[in-house]
């Protein structure tokens, strides 16, 4: 048991740390005694051998303190050293990280950088202008290859910016490589991210190359030489000042040779018809698809402008029916096919083309709805956002939606030249505001002021799409018919009314029937009116005015049938709903007057006279 104990005293003390080392002798040599003391009752010679054995541990316990005591710094120095070495190693270890990232990281950088390169070089489809080559005799009047590059970049970017709102269908592209991102391409020297750029562009890209030279002639003139990808070579001559003209000249070539469709379209806007028509002939045979049919459909609009009749109109309409079968979703040939029939009297057909099949729905949001049933309101929005500046159409806008406020603010904003259609439109806007304000001898003289002013055909057509899509021109001299009569001029009315080539017009027949219920020939007017519906019977201005008649006649429900009929076939269009009020009223249908009125008050909000009589309604009802 003894030995069991001291066993453990001793087996125990060489696991203690060197903290405990001098509280651990201590306590053996009072261990020992305590042992000594106890065996000591028992035998005393043990108790002796038993004491002088601890009392030796006891001394090899304190001569091992001591040795701690003398290890104890120099582990403490050697701890110290170790985290000393550790942090060092820590951040040996940290700035080799970075190091390896920061290469990394610029090896990603490069390889970016390369691939954006390559992928630049793939997808560019830029129009590159290089220097051109011109004599050193020119160099001190400021006249170097790299200035005649700059100056026919400077009017590619105008001609480019004159034709961007040119229409195409959403999404889709012209098939010639033309591209909006047109620059002057001068080589470097040396080798740089730049060249290198170049190269691989030159090597993979689709970049279309224009280049020439200028020259002296020999009688002292200029000749500039353009050429290019896909492009013939063509010459301009001048004088030795027309630098500039022949710049001009040589730009409209090579945009035209890239952009044929637009160039033609840019010419036929700007009134240049025998320019777009004789390019055309010459572009016609090499291009296809989208190319073709916006050449076709310029060249309808420059054949039924040139000499409006219907024989010209036919010829168009030919045209614009080609043009749609070479490319169904180009939306201006529908729009035009219908405009085409509408003016020489087929309305109707022009409405049912427009509900037809095959007329890609953005064509029926905007003819069917707009331009045949009366939705002004819609009219309004796509003018105000698709056009840059106002317009006689926009005030017009405003005055059949009953806003004269607006349209004179309109009026205010417009600036016409003295010789050009819309100074003669003006006139018409002007009539009609007028007549909405109630001033009937104003309104004569606008209207005849506008029918003096567009007497040239040519000049008519002209600037007048946006202006015909409102009133049909051809049949717009019958509403002058009427304004003649209200202001005591019948014999004007009917030197107008008189012509037969407007017979066939849905409003000339309904204004004839107005011309006649005021002459109090009832009988002839209700033929007029019967004839409008026969000449269009989806369309609501016949039952319109045949309902107006019928209320001022006394025969309230009639006119009730009429104009629910003319709101059915133009849902959009406010008078009928006012006028149906209006007969409601006279009925004492105050509460279904109240609805009518205010359901117009969604298509006109600004009407005044609409406002007054739904408030009137609105104090009268259950």
């Amino acid at each position: 048991m003894a030995d069991d104990l001291l066993g453990g005293v001793i087996g125990g003390e060489e696991e203690k740390s060197e903290s405990a080392a001098p509280e651990a002798a201590a306590g053996a040599e009072a261990f020992a005694a305590a042992v000594a003391a106890k065996l000591s009752s028992s035998d005393p010679e043990v108790a002796r051998d038993t004491s002088v054995f601890l009392k030796r541990q006891a001394e090899l316990l304190a001569i091992q303190t001591e040795h701690l005591r003398d290890e104890h710094a120099l582990r403490l120095e050697h701890l110290a050293h170790q985290r000393h070495l550790l942090r060092g190693q820590r951040l040996g270890q940290a700035i080799r990280i970075a190091f390896q990232l920061g290469i990394a990281l610029i090896v990603l950088v490069i390889g970016v950088g390369i691939a954006v390169l390559l992928h630049d070089a793939f997808a560019s489809h830029s129009v590159v202008i290089d220097s051109f080559d011109a004599p050193a005799a020119l160099a001190p009047r400021g006249v170097t290859g790299t200035v005649v590059a700059s100056d026919l970049l400077n009017e590619l970017t105008r001609l480019q910016s004159a034709t961007h709102a040119i229409e195409l269908p959403q999404k889709r592209t012209l098939s010639n490589g033309w591209s909006d991102d047109v620059k002057v391409d001068v080589p470097e020297t040396g080798v740089s991210l730049g060249e290198v750029s170049r190269l691989l562009k030159a090597r993979f890209g689709h970049d279309l190359h224009i280049g020439g030279s200028l020259v002296e002639t020999g009688s002292g003139g200029l000749a500039l030489t353009v050429s290019g990808d896909r492009i013939l070579p063509r010459t301009f001559s001048g004088g030795a000042g027309d630098l500039d003209t022949l710049v001009v000249a040589a730009a409209q070539y090579v945009y035209s040779q890239f952009q044929p469709a637009v160039w033609a379209v840019h010419l036929e806007n700007a009134g240049r018809c025998p320019e777009a028509i004789a390019f055309i002939k010459s572009a016609y045979a090499g291009v296809s698809g989208l190319d073709r049919a916006m050449l076709l459909n310029a060249w309808a609009n420059c054949v039924q402008q040139g000499s409006p009749s219907p024989t010209s109109w036919h010829a168009a309409l030919e045209m614009y029916r080609e043009a749609i079968k070479t490319d169904p979703d180009y939306m201006a040939p529908h729009v035009n096919e219908a405009t085409g029939l509408a003016r020489l009297g087929e309305e109707e057909g022009a409405w049912r083309l427009m509900k037809g099949a095959g007329v890609p729905d953005a064509v029926k949001r905007v003819a069917a709805p707009v331009v045949l049933t009366y939705d002004f309101g819609a009219m309004l929005n796509t003018l105000s956002s698709d056009v840059a500046t106002t317009t006689p159409a926009i005030a017009l806008l405003h005055v059949r939606l009953h806003d004269p406020v607006a349209a004179e603010l309109t009026l205010q904003t417009i600036t016409t030249s003295d010789d050009s259609f819309d100074s003669a439109a003006l006139h018409f806007v002007r009539g009609e505001l007028a007549e909405e304000l109630g001033d009937r001898p104003r309104a004569a003289v606008e209207m005849e002021a506008y029918e003096a002013g567009q007497t040239d055909p040519a000049k008519r057509e002209f600037g007048a799409s946006m202006f015909s899509m409102l009133d049909g021109i051809d049949d717009d001299a019958c509403q002058v018919a009427l304004v003649e009569e209200m202001a005591g001029h019948p014999d004007k009315a009917d030197a107008i009314l008189a012509n037969p080539a407007t017979a066939h017009f849905v409003d000339c027949q309904r204004f004839r029937g107005d011309v006649l219920d005021h002459r109090g020939d009832w009988a002839g007017a209700q033929q007029a009116y019967a004839q409008a519906v026969a000449l269009a019977p989806d369309l609501p201005e016949g039952y319109y005015s045949w309902g107006i008649a019928l209320a001022r006649h006394g025969d309230l429900a009639g006119a009730v049938a009429k104009l629910q009929a003319a709101h059915r076939r133009g849902p959009h269009w406010a008078d009928p709903l006012k006028a149906w009020g209006d007969s409601l009223v006279k009925q004492d249908h105050w509460s279904d007057a109240v609805e009518r009125y205010d359901e117009a008050l969604k298509y006109a909000p600004n009407w005044a006279a609409l406002k007054q009589a739904r408030d009137v309604a609105e104090s009268r009802r259950d």
